[in-house]
């Protein structure tokens, strides 16, 4: 499902990420860890076609991703790929069912389709009861739900989680680790989460750690 060769990245003279060379299958949950610094986030960001490397080559589902046109890309990046952040970026003025459905709407899907979707989304996610609810009325746990519907409504083949738990207190972070287990069960997506979570990230099916730019073996 994804595969890179060779990724570098640099910032200046700061050199992030140095000879990334990962493969991750299908149906994957993939933790991946190292201190602050490591790189982790700049590495999910050129996963998940948001940055690009300095040198290096990226594969989704068989996609040469950084050989399309910066239009091309963004249009498979909406149909492909999924991002969960630690600080949710849901819109304040619109209501959970609206938040879900923008990137739907964002992919000219049909409206209808769209929302009936992401209803469906929100209920399996336990959600059903806070449709018309706005951000600034729900807790955090909720939010992040709201924000894990949003990453799911276009059925995107891989999910991008960057600290999903970081805003959440110790029982919302239980209830999330067990929730992505479960969304790979239900919808059979590929999951690479950079995480500090030492439990979240022990749950995974592989966990890589991120050290000075580069995987520790």
């Amino acid at each position: 499902m994804i595969s890179t060769r060779g990724i570098y990245k640099s910032y200046g003279e700061i050199k992030v990420l140095q000879d990334i060379n990962l493969s991750i299958e299908s149906g994957e949950i993939i933790g991946i860890t190292g201190a602050s610094g490591a790189g982790k986030t700049t590495l999910l960001q050129i996963l998940g076609t948001l940055d690009r490397p300095d040198v290096g080559d990226l594969e989704i589902a068989g996609e040469n991703v950084f050989a399309l046109g910066d239009n091309a890309m963004a249009d498979f990046r909406n149909q492909h790929i999924g991002f969960v952040f630690q600080f949710h970026h849901l819109l304040p003025e619109f209501t959970s069912l609206e938040n879900v459905c923008l990137p739907g709407f964002i992919g000219k899907r049909p409206k209808k389709q769209v929302e009936k979707r992401a209803a469906e989304l929100l209920d399996f996610l336990q959600m059903s009861h806070r449709l018309t609810h706005k951000p600034g009325e729900l807790s955090g746990g909720e939010q992040q739900r709201v924000a894990i519907a949003r990453a799911l409504i276009n059925t995107p083949k891989i999910i991008l989680a960057d600290e999903p738990s970081g805003n959440l207190d110790s029982e919302n972070t239980q209830e999330l680790n067990k929730l992505f287990f479960a969304l790979r069960d239900e919808f059979k997506q590929t999951f690479v989460i950079v995480t500090h979570n030492a439990e979240l990230a022990g749950m995974c099916d592989r966990k890589l750690v991120l050290k000075d730019g580069r995987f520790a073996s």
